[in-house]
């Protein structure tokens, strides 16, 4: 079974993650404590964190909470984030629907 490993820059923290399992799902396995846990199904925006580096498949996220110009700049949700190859991550501040920390320029996602 592949396994990637997931260093967190705001805690200092690594774990593993298994394929197909999410971030979220690897941070609370392992004990990891990093954002606050909701709904863990993309829709509370509570488990936001930015990818520093890596590759990893989306799936279905709130657009209030993770917006199309967020992802791109690697501001996901952790609990709908499946890594292919190593990450690393910080942990983020949960935000108020359509609430962005700066601002951002849209560009055509792949």
């Amino acid at each position: 079974m592949v396994r990637v490993q997931v260093s967190n820059r705001t805690t200092g923290d690594h774990f593993k993650c298994q394929a197909g399992q999410s971030v979220l799902k690897a941070m609370e396995q392992q004990g990891v404590k990093c954002v606050p846990v909701g709904c863990r199904g993309g829709g509370c925006g509570f488990c936001k964190i930015r990818v520093v580096e890596g590759e990893y498949e989306c799936g279905k996220m709130s657009r209030a909470h993770a917006p199309p110009e967020a992802i791109e700049q690697g501001e996901v949700l952790a609990c709908r984030i499946y890594p292919v190859t190593d990450l690393t991550i910080e942990c983020l501040e949960p935000s108020a629907p359509g609430e962005t920390s700066e601002q951002t320029t849209t560009r055509a996602l792949r």
